[in-house]
């Protein structure tokens, strides 16, 4: 088992490798960042220092040997540089130091903030959200998909195969435009909810007050199609599992039906759905851009489409890092959480 998990943050960290190349090369060329940064009006003598502090005067690979410097834990920084760039960090050495830290995403074109605190602000929201709408996902998907094989055959089990198509169908941004138009604004007379929001709303009198209601929409919006998804593969599998000897034994022993489904018959059918689950939390977390862009929800997704717009690539950058490295730790935890589950897993 320690094996396996070595050889997954391996390969994890080969993907990684791959992700900070592809980032540094998709966004060579895109502009000019000292421009950027200063608009048309700056005068030469500005652009050259700033052209000099992104690394722009040299070569493309030396400025990719930099950027692999600043985006890793384990870096070779001058004293000077530290100082300069604020990194906190654990070093030793003298005047050039080899220093642990978090990865230094740069600082943003637009607001010259530090990249990678602005993305860790943000990234309490857009977790939450994915939690919200996992658990609506998972709770509804395996209720309705155990409905549906208990029911086979029956109206309840075709409306909720009917539903899983409709919502694995439905696109979430299309989805989030009718949601929030007919829940936050047609109706919002009725549902108390608004079409747009995030978790703090500022009162200039009051501070910031809570504001969970405007969880709801975005988080059941995003959790459609996991829905959909988790209700068809439950069903499959407890279809599978239902027809299994053990299972004709037990009810054969005097076990209640709800013992045996949800004892027997749901644990180990669980598997495949774990997969959906982690692997859909993992895309909720990468995903969730228009969702939360277009529910006001702030979080990195409107935090990347906000930066998209004003050509703040280092805030782009930082952020498909951020969740591609998300997704791969997300992904070593589901092997871990199928041993939990199921140990014969190897």
């Amino acid at each position: 088992m320690i094996t396996s998990l070595f050889t997954k943050i391996f390969y994890g960290s080969l993907v990684m490798a791959g992700v900070v190349v592809i980032v540094f090369i998709l966004f060579q060329g895109f502009g000019d960042p000292a421009r950027l940064i200063m608009g048309q009006r700056a005068d030469a003598g500005t652009l050259k220092n700033i052209r000099k502090e992104l690394y722009l005067d040299q070569p493309k690979w030396k400025q990719f040997v930099y950027y692999l410097n600043d985006v890793s834990p384990l870096s070779i920084y001058s004293k000077q540089e530290l100082e300069e760039k604020k990194i906190h960090c654990l070093g030793i050495g003298g005047n050039t130091r080899l220093v642990l830290k978090f990865p230094y995403l740069r600082r943003s074109y637009q607001t010259r903030k530090d990249v990678w605190s602005t993305l860790m602000d943000a990234l309490p929201g857009t977790i939450l959200l994915a939690f919200a709408a996992m658990f609506i996902a998972t709770m509804l998907g395996i209720l309705l998909g155990v409905i549906a094989a208990v029911k086979k055959d029956t109206w309840m089990d075709s409306a909720a195969i009917f539903s899983s198509v409709l919502g694995i169908s439905a696109p979430s941004f299309f989805m989030s435009i009718v949601i929030a138009y007919v829940f936050g604004f047609v109706l919002s007379h009725y549902t108390g909810l608004n079409m747009t929001g995030s978790l703090f709303n500022t009162d200039p009198f009051e501070g910031e007050q809570w504001q969970l209601k405007n969880l709801i929409l975005p988080a059941i919006t995003l959790g459609i199609r996991p829905l959909a998804i988790i209700a068809q593969l439950t069903r499959g599998s407890m279809l599978d599992i239902l027809n299994q000897d053990y299972i004709r034994t037990a009810y054969a022993k005097g076990l209640s039906m709800k013992q045996v489904i949800w004892r027997h018959g749901l644990r180990n059918a669980l598997n495949p759905v774990i997969t959906a689950i982690t692997g859909w939390f993992a895309e909720l977390l990468a995903g969730a851009f228009f969702v939360e862009y277009i529910f006001g929800w702030k979080g990195i997704g409107k935090l990347t489409v906000d930066a998209l717009a004003k050509l703040d690539f280092p805030v782009v950058m930082g952020s498909v890092l951020v969740t591609s490295f998300f997704f791969i730790v997300i992904n070593i935890l589901a092997d871990w959480l199928y041993r939990v589950v199921d140990p014969r897993v190897t």
